[in-house]
């Protein structure tokens, strides 16, 4: 059993310290991955109810795979919902086609500094793409471990990453061709 198991098991049997220290030591992870699926605006709601479904759920982690891995499985489904919720929301909302096209063409991204230029690319990319991008390259998980989380073959986890790659770096020369002309 390792570290984070154990304080899964601490906390199922009511211990808060144990709780807290789970929470402090996947958190960053948890984060990193929702402000990629979802937005940064978000990320802290998403982490959060991403917490609140796996405390609920804690007494039924069977070990099957890492905790962090299952984790990272729950924080995307939270990730998916919200942005279904969403969805749902925009298209109850307007009412015209065009009103449709202009919410679509905004999202919400900060577009101070550098690392508005990076998120603006990664939301661009395809959500496969940057789903897997993010849980490879983002949090550093393994290939064979993003595809569990993801639920598919690593060899599709390497194509998506190195297509997300490479549309990153034509994102990058479009923006770069576009500041010289």
């Amino acid at each position: 059993m390792d570290e984070l198991e154990r304080l899964a098991t601490d906390a199922v049997d009511g211990d808060p310290v144990a709780a807290a220290a789970l929470v402090r030591a996947t958190q960053s992870d948890v984060w990193r991955l929702c402000a990629a699926l979802g937005d940064p605006q978000s990320a802290d709601d998403l982490t959060q109810e991403t917490y609140l479904r796996a405390f609920g759920a804690l007494h039924r982690f069977e070990g099957r795979s890492s905790l962090r891995t299952w984790l990272l499985v729950i924080a995307r489904r939270v990730c998916a919902d919200a942005i279904r919720s969403r969805r749902r929301r925009r298209l109850t909302l307007v009412r015209e086609d065009a009103d449709l096209e202009a919410l679509a063409g905004g999202d919400g991204a900060d577009r101070v500094g550098e690392g508005a230029v990076v998120r603006d690319l990664l939301a661009r990319l395809d959500a496969d793409r940057r789903e897997a991008f993010a849980l490879t390259q983002l949090l550093g998980l393994p290939y064979a471990e993003a595809a569990e989380v993801v639920g598919c073959p690593v060899g599709t986890i390497r194509s998506r990453v190195a297509r997300a790659r490479a549309d990153l770096v034509e994102g990058l020369a479009e923006r770069d061709r576009a500041a010289q002309g």
